[in-house]
């Protein structure tokens, strides 16, 4: 049984200024997307656009200033409809604090598929391909967040056997019982894992869609079974069927990205020139 380390959330401390773990967890997610963008444009179909339809490296800074954007609003919309609903009716102004915390994936993951689409539109491309390209530079910055989440001692786990190896107490928790690591397995599933998955399948060609699709599967089943070891939050708790808010947000993910992935199957293959350097 493992205790936790007990990491002071603060980085650098310079006066008044301080620069926190998370934040610089977000930063390195940051540059692993530019990284893996910069990569992603030799990856087939994109390597062989040419003319109005080739991609670039400001693209990638777009895309990524756009989907920073759709992150933070959307997560925190998503917060607010999905966990809080009824509160954040009676408090709308609340909304607006998000120095206080209260952010969703599954809201942050609408809020970056409406800047996929404005991208789209703004560049006259398809906003299928937008998100082939998007999909997998994305793991690697939600493996980064998971870390943050474990530097700051919160998202623990539910309680675990005390036999088990790397069982931790999470003082944070109120309670001096072992608890599963969840923000570690979920940085293993959800982000490396899925990184894998995702880098290594959209590196061949697939229809228009298709690897967007199996982004969404992916993700949506780590998360669904990391969800059985994380704890619930306090104010829900378990839902109906034994399943969390969480788990209950994945399904129709997962089902969503089948079908997206089957449909996807049956539409043209990207028109490019294979000629093309």
């Amino acid at each position: 049984m493992l205790m936790y380390p007990q990491i002071d959330p603060v980085a650098l401390q310079v006066g008044p200024l301080a620069v926190h773990w998370y934040g610089l967890t977000y930063l390195m997610a940051f540059g692993l997307f530019l990284f893996l963008g910069t990569r992603r444009l030799l990856h087939p179909p994109f390597k062989y656009m040419t003319g109005d339809r080739a991609w670039s490296r400001r693209d990638v800074e777009d895309i990524l200033f756009l989907g920073v954007v759709g992150v933070v609003v959307g997560g925190r919309i998503g917060y607010c409809l999905f966990y809080k609903p009824g509160y954040y009716l009676s408090h709308p102004l609340e909304i607006f604090a998000v120095w206080q915390g209260g952010m969703a994936f599954h809201g942050g993951l609408l809020g970056v598929i409406v800047a996929m689409i404005w991208f789209a539109r703004s560049r006259k491309r398809n906003w299928l391909e937008v998100a082939d390209f998007v999909a997998p530079c994305v793991p690697t910055g939600l493996a980064a967040g998971r870390i943050g989440n474990f530097i700051n001692g919160e998202l623990w786990g539910r309680f675990a056997s005390a036999d088990l190896p790397w069982a931790m107490v999470f003082p944070q928790s109120g309670s001096t019982l072992p608890r599963h690591p969840s923000q570690i397995y979920q940085f293993l599933m959800e982000g490396l894992l899925l990184f894998i998955i995702l880098w290594l399948y959209a590196r061949k060609e697939h229809k228009p869609g298709q690897v967007a699709a199996v982004f969404l599967v992916g993700y949506g089943a780590f998360r669904f079974i990391a969800e059985y070891f994380r704890q619930p939050d306090d104010f829900l708790g378990i839902l109906s069927l034994g399943m969390s808010m969480g788990q209950w947000l994945c399904i129709p993910m997962i089902a969503a990205g089948i079908f997206m992935w089957a449909v996807c199957g049956k539409r043209p293959a990207y028109d490019v020139q294979r000629t093309a350097a």
